[in-house]
């Protein structure tokens, strides 16, 4: 798996951007958003459970994200076909404000050394990246447990300060200084 610190590797997927017949695909890369951090999250299929309420938790947070100047990118290893199709045809991912990355391939899964071995899916994996393109931040859960957009928001503030943060540190709050 990839470290914190390494560089994020070189992509070019197609997504879905939009459920509009006339836009509703675009090609995005890791340098489609320069100058800006990325919330990259895996998850593991369309059509399923848990991943509906996890897509629908970064969408609620979206606006607080693009105010951190941080681009959120959700992907998985399913069609932009089939992305289309469950955006279309469920309330929740109707109107997302981010796109849908397919990594039909599973290069940047695999390189990224995320795809679950028993199911040759992406596993649940989140990456905050900077504006220089390295990795700050890994999350990796369980298929089965969703996991926390706002503890990632989090995360992303604490990252931005550029200074020591304490256990459960929240904006606002004291970081630390080193003796």
């Amino acid at each position: 798996m990839i470290r914190i610190g390494d560089k994020l590797p070189a992509f070019r997927l197609k997504a879905v951007v939009s459920t509009a017949p006339d836009h509703a695909f675009a090609e995005i890369g890791h340098d489609s958003y320069p100058g800006q951090w990325l919330c990259l999250f895996f998850y593991p299929k369309d059509f399923t459970f848990v991943c509906p309420t996890e897509i629908k938790g970064f969408a609620d947070l979206d606006r607080e994200f693009r105010a951190r100047d941080c681009q959120i990118l959700a992907c998985s290893t399913d069609s932009e076909f089939v992305h289309l199709a469950w955006r279309k045809h469920h309330k929740d991912l109707e109107h997302l404000p981010f796109p849908m990355l397919s990594d039909l391939k599973r290069e940047l899964s695999g390189a990224l050394g995320i795809l679950d071995p028993n199911e040759g899916v992406a596993q649940r994996a989140t990456f905050l990246v900077d504006p220089e393109g390295r990795i700050r931040f890994i999350y990796v859960t369980d298929p089965a447990v969703g996991r926390s957009p706002r503890e990632v928001l989090r995360v992303l503030d604490a990252l931005q300060t550029e200074e020591l943060c304490p256990c459960d540190w929240k904006p606002g709050t004291a970081t630390l200084k080193a003796a």
